[in-house]
């Protein structure tokens, strides 16, 4: 019997964790952290749901923390398997992991000194930085796209580019167990199309019975990339007129290295100063671009041709600021500069500190170019509201703000119709990682009318895969 079940990412948008389990194998494919409300993320010390120590592989789509942040935890949890992934997820995993345990051992620490001032005991972290470092140990050699491989006994997996960031894949499984033969496909996070730095999500090398089927966007579509791109610039260039600073929310990997492309494109056209303060204010975000720039096999050709005669992520006025002094520094600025700062939902990180500076200023602009979980403070900003808090204060919201959503890496709802289609006629779609009451459902409704058979698992639901 093959068996799916969901522990992360059902019926809601992050925490990715799928699990499939025959007579002779259990593979997980995902292992990411709930992100967003205070209740989410203390889902993340909760058991897993199953037993840890009796998996035989993980394989990991991509590298963005709500697919692989709880690695490391998995592995103090008994874990003692093999990690799966391509060449590039494994190294920007490496970044991501190193810095979500640093970020919690440093809230671990400063909730220390609270509680020795009377304030409220705080659990442990869920991890440590030793944790992610022995966590990198399980990983096995990198697998390229469209390498067949067997990953436990009978299951074989094959990784095809799903074009969401650098290295990112949808995974097909060959599934064998007591005489009966299945193929399923996890889809991952599925590119938005015919954007300039990676080439199109690539459908599987032969129809899935079953489809394991993200709906983040399910319920709308993207403006294009170019009209996104002039919206960027505009807002940017009338900031910059109005004597104001423009804080800009990036997600480390592909958000950053996109928005410079898009301020390159605007500086090109001359609709923006060639020497304009640009600070990259995020080491993971400037170490993501490294490793961006060393996987050119990775991106897409006419890329990869523009970057043989020209730097397009090296802007002229660009300031990469890795030392926390550095950053302190950019908030005495009063104007006139573009700030990049993690993280892209506000959570964490230094773009609080920046916002806390520049919010209140009405000649100011914060652009918001990703997705923001509700609970989150950039959901909070884009929903309207007229004050925020930060470190302890009420910060009042005065600057504009402008919210983009043609630079997600997401495919919109016809863009992931679009890709089930090449995907041929599976037998069952299963929907994940969406909005209950929004993208699933919408996409859902879609899928009804493609004549689809399609359900929506709850969390642990245990699901045969089958003929029937």
């Amino acid at each position: 019997m093959i068996r799916f079940s969901s522990h992360g990412a059902a019926k809601q948008v992050t925490g990715s964790c799928h699990l499939i389990e025959t007579a002779r194998a259990r593979v997980l494919v995902d292992c990411g952290l709930f992100q967003g409300s205070r209740e989410l993320e203390e889902d993340n010390s909760e058991a897993f749901g199953f037993d840890t120590a009796r998996l035989d592989a993980v394989l990991l789509t991509h590298a963005h923390l709500d697919h692989c942040g709880r690695l490391p935890l998995l592995g103090k949890r008994g874990f003692n398997g093999t990690v799966f992934c391509t060449a590039a997820t494994r190294e920007l995993a490496r970044l991501v992991l190193l810095d979500a345990a640093g970020l919690q051992e440093e809230d671990a620490r400063r909730a220390e000194r609270r509680a020795k001032r009377g304030a409220t005991a705080v659990p442990p972290p869920l991890y440590g930085i030793t944790d992610a470092l022995r966590c990198m140990d399980s990983f096995a050699a990198p697998l390229a796209y469209g390498e067949r491989h067997a990953v436990a006994a009978g299951i074989h997996a094959t990784f095809v580019n799903a074009g969401h960031i650098l290295g990112s894949a949808s995974i097909l499984l060959e599934i064998e167990d007591a005489g009966e033969a299945l193929s399923v496909l996890f889809s991952g996070d599925i590119g938005n199309p015919g954007r300039p730095l990676l080439d199109d999500p690539s459908p599987p090398p032969l129809p899935p019975d079953v489809v394991v089927m993200e709906t983040t966007y399910g319920d709308r579509d993207h403006r294009p990339w170019q009209a996104s791109v002039d919206e960027l610039v505009q807002a940017v260039a009338g900031t910059l007129k109005r004597g104001g600073n423009v804080i800009i929310p990036s997600f480390a990997l592909e958000r950053a290295q996109e928005v410079l492309y898009a301020l390159y494109s605007g500086i090109r056209a001359g609709a923006l100063p060639e020497h304009m303060p640009v600070f990259l204010d995020s080491p993971m975000a400037i170490s993501a671009t490294e490793i961006f720039l060393a996987h050119r096999g990775d991106l897409r050709a006419s890329f990869r041709h523009e970057l043989d005669r020209d730097q397009p992520l090296e802007l002229m006025g660009l300031r990469m600021t890795r030392e926390s002094a550095e950053s302190m520094a950019i908030n005495l600025i009063r104007g006139g500069a573009v700030i990049m700062a993690g993280s892209g939902m506000a959570s964490g990180g230094r773009v609080r500190h920046h916002l806390r500076h520049n919010l209140g200023h009405a000649d100011n602009s914060v652009v918001f170019v990703g997705y923001a979980a509700t609970g989150t403070l950039a959901r909070q900003i884009i929903d309207g509201a007229r004050s925020v808090r930060l470190f302890g204060d009420e910060i009042p919201v005065r600057a504009q703000v402008h919210t983009i959503n043609g630079f997600s890496a997401h495919a919109g709802q016809n863009e992931l119709l679009a890709w089930l289609r090449r995907c041929g006629r599976p037998r069952r779609v299963l929907l994940v990682h969406g909005d209950y009451a929004r993208g699933m459902q919408a996409f859902g409704a879609l899928l009804d009318r493609a004549g689809y058979s399609w359900q929506m698992p709850g969390a642990g639901e245990p699901i045969r895969l089958g003929p029937d």
